[in-house]
């Protein structure tokens, strides 16, 4: 059966998340798939942002590190995070960029484990993550086993210190088995660390339950912090006494205002801090998950999938024939939140499409993004992206010289 608007306007009026669409500021004549690059706007953020600098900042000036909180910010925002990934509220914290994030972790991992001397990676994970791993085996002496991410359980062995992978992959959107993969690592004797970039916000992640060690997550995508907002790390409470992280800051520090010259580390999640946080960022996240007041992470994973199913069940009638191909899995078990589609001129048809308000994203060599953020986004607005793309392709407006040229940020 050929799929049309009036279907998925259908679907979105019998959407329990739709009202959730109201609490972001979506610019008119725009239709937003890049979520999980930068999360649009919520209501309230810039409001917040502006009473930091005005008032906490311009009238309160030092004094706001107690009296509007600030000192307190990264546990705050911390436990407000949590409830979205499956983790209580003492494990999880917000501070520094999710790549200095695993490489604080990774090092505390390491040293966990320090008769091991092998860091088992995720082949094709975010490049980032696969830099600071090589960065981590230089200083702790360990060796990297890279696999692909279906393949990172076998791959652990009793001289693996820890293995580290995202749960749902930049590119593909390929999900991975959390517990399963988690016991398996568990079995050997080795750690886990979760990459949560792609996960954070957009698919019903459960920590705890799956038993996880570690892991890192990003402020600025699914959970719309704002452009570089600060990311989350959680430790399993199992590990806080344990863990030693190499970044011994001040805000670490058991009493920094004692201001000792010897470092003693603080209790609890607390000595993952390192340095001051960044306050109008801090501010600008902490009022974003707001945005999450009242919902499930089960109901917004199920939306997500929901619309993959639609986008990829759109891409059968009208891509596929264009000679575009799929880079996510069909199954949306195994599918995040955003789906990947291949086409030779993918930059220049995702250029062609930015012009005309359709805001995805691409990754070389050749694979355009859509993101699926079911906050903000509805079935009818699939319905009309898989159309705009259609259009590039098919009156091959993509080949206009304006679209053939590269930006540095793709």
């Amino acid at each position: 059966m050929t799929l049309n608007r009036a279907q998925c306007e259908a679907l979105d009026r019998d959407d329990p998340l739709r009202p959730c669409r109201d609490r972001f500021l979506l610019p008119p004549g725009v239709l937003y798939l890049d979520g999980n690059s930068l999360g649009a706007l919520p209501r309230g953020v810039a409001e917040r942002v502006g009473a930091t600098v005005a008032q906490e900042w311009g009238q309160g000036l030092i004094r706001s590190w107690n009296s509007a909180g600030w000192y307190a910010s990264p546990q705050r925002a911390g436990a407000k995070t949590a409830r979205l990934i499956g983790a209580a509220g003492h494990e999880v914290t917000v501070t520094d960029a999710i790549s200095i994030n695993l490489f604080k972790l990774l090092v505390a991992a390491c040293r966990m484990r320090p008769d091991r001397k092998v860091i088992v990676a995720e082949a094709g994970n975010f490049p980032s993550d696969l830099y600071v791993v090589d960065s981590v085996a230089r200083l702790m002496g360990c060796s990297v086993r890279r696999v692909a991410a279906g393949q990172v359980a076998a791959a652990v062995d009793g001289d693996t210190a820890v293995a580290t992978l995202s749960e749902v992959n930049f590119k593909s959107a390929e999900r991975q088995d959390m517990a399963a993969v988690t016991a398996a690592v568990h079995a050997e004797g080795a750690l886990i660390l979760w990459d949560l970039a792609h996960s954070s916000g957009a698919v019903d992640v459960q920590l705890n339950r799956a038993g996880a060690d570690f892991a890192i997550g990003c402020g600025y995508k699914f959970l719309n912090g704002g452009p570089g907002a600060p990311g989350h790390l959680f430790v399993a409470e199992r590990h806080l006494t344990a863990v030693d992280q190499p970044l011994t800051g001040w805000f670490g520090h058991a009493d920094p205002f004692a201001f000792t010259e010897e470092f003693a580390r603080a209790e609890g999640i607390r000595r993952m801090l390192c340095s001051t946080p960044p306050m109008l960022s801090m501010a600008g996240y902490e009022a974003a998950l707001d945005a999450y007041d009242g919902v499930v992470m089960a109901a917004v994973e199920a939306k997500a999938r929901a619309m993959g199913d639609l986008l990829i069940a759109l891409f059968d009638q009208r891509l596929a024939p264009l000679g575009c191909r799929l880079e996510s899995p069909r199954d949306g078990a195994r599918r995040g939140s955003h789906v990947s589609i291949g086409h030779d001129q993918g930059y220049a048809v995702m250029q062609a499409l930015i012009a005309r308000g359709v805001i995805g994203d691409f990754r070389a060599p050749d694979v355009m993004r859509f993101g699926l953020t079911p906050l903000y986004l509805g079935y009818a607005d699939v319905f009309d992206a898989v159309a705009a793309v259609e259009d590039v392709i098919v009156r091959r407006i993509y080949e206009a010289p304006e679209f053939q040229q590269r930006h540095a940020v793709t």
